[in-house]
């Protein structure tokens, strides 16, 4: 039996997790999901979150050996975490997700890629620090391959996503570079391009495909539990 820890990634919450976890724990593992600052239930003013408070968030909720799963922009959090404590983290796991590369943002990352899927999907605020998916995009870019009323329930769940997180740099050590590793790449992915995706996780073996879109959590639950719960099989 292992311990997961989920983290979700930009605008999203806790609820995104919904259905994977009854599924790791039918399976035998326990698991949590838990709000970073200013998203879900957590009050923090969005114009106060940095990397560092999310990886403070992370890091209090860890108990005992963890498995740190990461979405997304969660790729980012949940490294920072790791390099902020490495203490009780077995093995990080990133889906669907940037996975950081040292002295390097999220903003870089993203810049890199060939394709840029989200332009024009973006609402900044008026002082540029913070951005919300437009409600008439992101149906077709994250939830297209998800159950019925996903886009209706997600558009009322998601909020404003901080962009100091995602313009930090962040420096890699051996504190988060000894920890094992696994990549979980979506293949019908709108969000982050399938290839930009592999081209990231190039230095990690660990790396298993899904065949959905950037929201596995909702389009294939299952599956995605069957994988995570592989990766505890190998920690």
């Amino acid at each position: 039996m292992a311990h997961f820890l989920l983290v979700h990634g930009s605008s999203h919450g806790a609820w995104c997790w919904r259905d994977v976890i009854p599924a790791l724990e039918t399976r035998g593992h326990t698991c949590r999901a838990i709000d970073l600052p200013s998203h879900g239930g957590d009050s923090t003013p969005v114009n106060d979150v940095t990397l560092d408070l999310y990886a403070q968030a992370i890091n209090r909720r860890i108990e005992g050996p963890t498995i740190l799963v990461g979405h997304s922009a969660g790729g980012y959090a949940i490294t920072a975490a790791a390099e902020r404590d490495p203490t009780n983290i077995s093995r990080l796991v990133f889906v669907a997700a940037y996975v950081p590369e040292d002295g390097k943002s999220l903003i870089d990352l993203k810049n890199e890629a060939d394709d840029q899927p989200l332009d024009g999907a973006l609402d900044v605020a008026s002082d540029r620090k913070s951005f919300r998916f437009r409600p008439d995009k992101i149906g077709a870019l994250a939830y297209h391959d998800c159950p019925p009323g996903t886009v209706e329930m997600a558009q009322h769940l998601l909020g404003w996503q901080a962009i100091a997180p995602q313009t930090t740099r962040l420096g890699l050590t051996d504190a988060s570079g000894k920890i094992a590793k696994t990549a979980i790449v979506t293949t019908q992915d709108r969000i982050i391009p399938t290839q930009h995706q592999r081209h990231m996780s190039r230095a990690i073996p660990d790396t298993r495909d899904i065949d959905t879109g950037h929201s596995p959590f909702f389009a294939a639950p299952d599956t995605l539990s069957h994988l995570l719960a592989q990766t505890a099989d190998a920690t």
